[in-house]
């Protein structure tokens, strides 16, 4: 079946966990060789995972010079174990919905998760909120959760990291795809940080949950 292409909604939304706060390293460099060389002098390198994931990246992929582009690198490079639904540990994405209530399930979901593992009764987190613009034409697999059922597994990543790093492979933008934790819910992947623009700081919140409840508040906070 050949692939379907789509633009990316926008905007879209991503929250970012407030114990990571911003460091601006790739904000106001204006090379990639000034980068390399603050990225030395900051001991970026001396990280091996960060080193060996933006030796993944092409020079031409890196974002740089703009406000924020610290935030999309890091989706980039400081990645779960484990991966995420289409990428491996190896190196990341960035991943945003076209709502923001849709992003609050996502990341409330993955809380939730979190405190069963701890054996906690439940997890209260606090997340910075952005809006960005994802350029360029991404894999649509949209209403196609019973022809991919691999790809859409609610327990495993296997299958849809290995199709998730064969799209990056040939050098695909991304993935539109169906959210498994929000009803009508569209969530993107996207694998070039340069195609990820217009990256706005808007609010902040407070999320909590449940180990055993499905029930998520989420308060809009004023710092």
């Amino acid at each position: 079946m050949s692939a379907v292409y789509s633009a990316a909604p926008r905007p879209t939304h991503r929250l970012v966990p407030s114990q990571f706060p911003p460091i601006g390293l790739f904000d106001t460099v204006a090379t990639a060789a000034d980068l390399q060389a603050v990225m030395e002098l900051e001991g970026w390198t001396n990280d091996r995972l960060v080193a060996d994931r933006i030796r993944r990246l092409p020079q031409s992929e890196w974002a740089f010079g703009r406000p924020n582009s610290s935030i999309v690198m890091a989706a980039f490079l400081h990645v779960a174990p484990t991966g995420m639904r289409f990428n491996g540990p190896d190196l990341g994405a960035w991943y945003a919905a076209a709502e923001l209530r849709t992003a609050a399930i996502e990341v409330a979901h993955h809380l939730r998760r979190e405190a069963a593992a701890l054996c906690l009764a439940g997890l209260k987190r606090r997340y910075r909120a952005y809006t960005s613009t994802l350029d360029g034409s991404y894999v649509d697999i949209r209403g196609q959760q019973s022809t991919m059922p691999a790809v859409y597994d609610t327990r495993s990543y296997g299958a849809s990291q290995a199709f998730g790093e064969r799209l990056r492979a040939a050098g695909e933008a991304g993935i539109i795809f169906d959210s498994l934790r929000h009803a009508g819910g569209i969530n993107v992947a996207a694998f070039c940080p340069t195609k990820i623009l217009n990256v706005i700081q808007t609010s902040h919140y407070e999320i909590s949950v449940q180990s055993g409840s499905s029930r998520i508040d989420v308060k809009q906070l004023t710092v």
